[in-house]
């Protein structure tokens, strides 16, 4: 159900690659996570946060594939070659989801972009605690998804208000 309320919210936006951070307007907080514009996609909202291990992960809706995605960047993740595709898997407190990853760049900062259509996945997302994501049976991140609900919550405000 949350899916097809961000989908309907976003319906006009079309989300694509990120902009750089200089180019996204903080639009509020909810939940630890910054509420973002993005006017380099039509004024489209996000979610986004920083992590204690330096990784930085966004969550928002590709309106015009009807799709979710999740990016997540770290310096440390130098290996990732840009446009090259990744096998992943999601661990939401013991639920798990597999996946691809598309190698990103962002501000000299290599990360993935993860794409997703299910309804089942950003619910788990949006109310789980814990996020791991693996890749070749490798954990490769492990964040606190404390406060996700009322981010997303609060990106639909925010793209309330984009008119």
């Amino acid at each position: 159900m949350l899916i097809r309320l961000l989908l309907s919210a976003v319906a006009l936006t079309a989300l694509t690659l990120p902009a750089a951070a200089q180019d996204l307007i903080k639009w509020g907080e909810a939940g630890g996570w910054d509420v973002l514009v993005d006017p380099t996609v039509g004024n489209g909202c996000l979610i986004s946060s920083e992590f204690e291990d330096g990784s930085v992960v966004r969550v928002g809706i590709d309106a015009e594939k009807g799709e979710g995605y999740v990016m997540a960047f770290n310096a440390a993740w130098g290996e990732i070659v840009e446009g090259d595709t990744y096998p992943i898997t999601f661990d939401l407190d013991g639920e798990k989801y597999e996946g691809q990853a598309t190698g990103i760049w962002l501000d000299d900062a290599p990360g993935i972009d993860i794409a997703f259509d299910s309804e089942e996945f950003v619910m788990d997302l949006a109310q789980k605690q814990t996020m791991t994501l693996s890749h070749d049976g490798e954990d490769v991140m492990s964040i606190d998804l404390s406060g996700s609900y009322e981010g997303l919550v609060q990106a639909l405000a925010c793209q309330d208000a984009q008119g």
